[in-house]
């Protein structure tokens, strides 16, 4: 450390000048009203002091271990008569108070051993040589020492409210909201509080220095993120280093580096901190399921730069849920309901051997995402809008393990059926255009004649109408586009006619219908079923269609 000049900030209580810096470096004499830094090597101990010029004067002295415990005592001899003096004459009586400091043992005041951060306090202190020694007989550490004659008006430390434990308020799989009560200190005495957080897996930790022994000594803080939004630790980059390119891929604990020279790569430490200004709010999120993290929270006094902890907690984020997977019966049609975003698994297993395995999915609504394996072996990804019918070779004994992703727009519905017998086909087949065609030139005040395409399979077509308003628009008819509802869910006053037809000639499968006895200026809108030969139906895109007004 660089050599200091004792501070003179209270003249009356502290007179010793240091002129010879190299006596302070020496001596470690601790500046009044300063936090300093200092390094231990393991089992070597190192002797700190200060001189109270006057009795009855008040003494605060805090010790901070950063990353292992201290063996620490405070105690006090009688003041040489050579420190009397105004320290302006030559520097040989200092000497001579060290090698008095050195060798004498003074009356012990205070002593402690253990990681947390301890104070010694006396609101009247008598005068004298204090020295402080301190041992690490764990290993080499860091430590953090603040000596003070006047703690009622400095104050460095923020102050902890009355209950100063962090409360877990919220738990999810992957996200913890945290809060807690204000520093007195930025509430009452209007002082630069900020508040930083500390995520790791390991364990609670008792200072924030403690924090910066184990992270990196390059580490920065983070800066605080806007008022009023909250956002992933885990997702920022280290400042002044280039992003990590996997970040997307593995989201986690952010990794140290040092630039310069050349290094063992250090083991990944599990550990982060973060500042976010005086919110007493904040959600952790992009965390893993079902594991145990510990949190803790500093309040730092931004003009000094120290900080005090509030007491730590830990929590466990919630399991990943347990997707339930329903059973296909082979041949029978299964009706999927599937959150948005969601997603559904479901399982096929034949009980007989088979050469070929069918899997036809009818979507309801929107497009949805299909994935098959068997045996863990992926077969099929493909994306389904309408009925699709998809082929794979079968296996003895195989089981097939079918997973249904939602759409991003909304929930979604459909119906699936697996089977291992090609005949067994509960969906109709359908046209690649499900549209339905009004012919403008046709429209008379009471009737419409339309067209729709068929296919090579002869099916069942049943064509519905319902009157709507004038108002009736695109939003309203999208709505109401759930393929899936049959004919069973319509008013038997709706139905126009059904009939059947197909076409070898797949360019010739087209049929026409009129329909009569409409009101003249009128909106309908026109459903066409086509129903396959298991009874399951599906509905064409319904077609809105408006009668003539004057004829």
């Amino acid at each position: 450390s660089r050599p200091q000049k004792l501070p003179t900030r209270d003249e009356e209580l502290f007179q010793m000048q240091i002129r010879d810096k190299a006596f302070f470096h020496d001596s470690s004499v601790i500046p009044d009203g300063a936090e300093i830094s200092s390094y231990l090597f393991r089992d070597t101990p190192k002797r700190y002091f200060f001189v109270v010029e006057e009795d009855n004067t008040p003494l605060a002295v805090t010790v901070t271990p950063c990353d292992a415990p201290l063996e620490w005592k405070l105690s006090v001899q009688e003041l040489p008569e050579e420190a009397s003096g105004e320290g302006s004459g030559d520097p040989e009586p200092l000497e001579q108070q060290k090698q008095q400091i050195t060798n004498e043992e003074g009356t012990e005041l205070f002593s402690y051993k253990g990681n947390d951060v301890e104070y010694f306090v006396s609101s009247s202190s008598p005068s004298g040589l204090y020295q402080l020694d301190l041992l690490s007989t764990e290993k080499d550490t860091h430590f953090k020492v603040y000596a003070t004659t006047t703690p009622e008006s400095d104050q460095p430390y923020p102050e902890l409210p009355y209950d100063p434990r962090i409360d877990v308020t919220s738990l999810g799989r992957t996200t913890v909201t945290l809060a807690w009560k204000p520093s007195p200190t930025a509430s009452l005495l209007r002082q630069p509080i900020q508040y930083c957080i500390v995520i790791n897996k390991e364990h609670n930790f008792k200072s924030l220095c403690a924090v910066e022994a184990k992270l990196s000594s390059d580490d920065a803080f983070m800066m605080a993120p806007k008022p009023g939004l909250d956002f992933s630790p885990f997702d920022f980059a280290h400042f002044g280093f280039p992003a990590d390119n996997n970040s997307g891929k593995e989201r986690g604990f952010l990794k140290s580096s040092k630039f310069g020279r050349q290094t063992s790569p250090k083991p990944r430490v599990d550990l982060h901190r973060v500042c976010i200004g005086n919110k007493n709010i904040f959600t952790v999120s992009d965390l893993k399921p079902d594991t145990q993290y510990y949190f803790d929270m500093f309040a730092v006094n931004t003009n000094t730069n120290m900080s005090t902890a509030y007491v730590g907690t830990f929590a466990r984020t919630k399991e990943e849920a347990k997707q339930k997977t329903v059973e296909l019966k082979d041949g029978k049609v299964t009706d999927v309901f599937i959150k948005r975003k969601g997603a559904k698994f479901l399982r096929f297993a034949p009980v007989s051997s088979h050469q070929k395995v069918t899997f036809s999915i009818h979507s309801c609504l929107d497009a949805v995402q299909i994935q098959v394996r068997r045996d863990g072996k992926l077969l099929l990804s493909q994306s389904v809008e309408g009925v699709r019918q998809f082929q794979l070779r079968g296996k003895a004994k195989a089981k097939y393990l079918i997973r249904l992703k939602g759409s991003k727009k909304g929930a979604s519905m459909l119906k699936i059926l697996a089977t291992t017998r090609p005949n067994k086909q509960s969906f109709p087949s359908l046209p690649e255009d499900t549209r339905i065609k009004a012919f403008d030139k046709l429209r008379t005040c009471s009737s419409v004649t339309v067209a729709w395409l068929g296919t090579q399979e002869r099916n069942k077509f049943c064509i519905y109408k319902r009157e709507v308003d004038d108002n009736y628009n695109e939003e309203q008819k999208k709505r109401e586009q759930n393929q899936c509802l049959g004919p069973d869910t319509r008013k038997k006053s709706e139905k126009v006619l059904c009939k059947y037809f197909h076409s070898q000639n797949i360019q010739k499968a087209v049929t026409t219908e009129t329909i009569r006895g409409l009101q003249p200026g009128k909106s309908y809108l026109l459903d066409v079923y086509v129903i396959g030969h298991g009874g399951h139906s599906v509905k064409y895109q319904s077609k809105l269609v408006k009668t003539r007004k004057f004829c």
